[in-house]
């Protein structure tokens, strides 16, 4: 899916977003999380393994809701993705700079030079829902 300027704009303006992966007994299981853009996949860094990374890895069907500021009428105007999931190995605290220029501030300096290389998560999008700007995209 290509991804239209409000929905990269919201994805990309420094609020934090809920990642939602599945646990294996279909349960589900949420970590927040800093995204970015990598063209018109969602991409989130982390260091070390964690349980929603072993979600993934079973299962690929993730979402992902953000609070996006900004208000349609009434309602608080929100984001929520659906899609599919994939890791790559190494690039983690490089992006988490990146990113950390976005959640943190400029010139932040994140994480430590000793860091792992990490994973990088790559979500492709399939359907986008929610209360704003974006309605007309799904």
């Amino acid at each position: 899916m290509v991804l239209n300027d409000a929905v990269r704009q919201a994805l990309t303006s420094g609020h934090l977003a809920h990642l939602v992966t599945l646990n294996t007994d279909g349960s589900p299981q949420i970590s927040i999380v800093w995204v970015g853009l990598d063209g018109d996949e969602i991409v989130c860094a982390h260091l070390g393994p964690r349980k929603k990374l072993k979600n993934i890895q079973k299962d690929a069907r993730v979402a992902l809701s953000k609070e996006t500021g900004g208000r349609t009428g009434y309602l608080d105007n929100y984001l929520v993705i659906s899609g599919r999931a994939r890791l790559t190995e190494g690039g983690a605290p490089e992006l988490l700079h990146q990113l950390a220029q976005v959640y943190m501030g400029p010139e932040t300096k994140f994480p430590d030079d000793n860091s792992p290389p990490g994973y990088i998560t790559h979500i492709q999008v399939e359907h986008i829902h929610g209360v704003g700007p974006w309605q007309a995209q799904d």
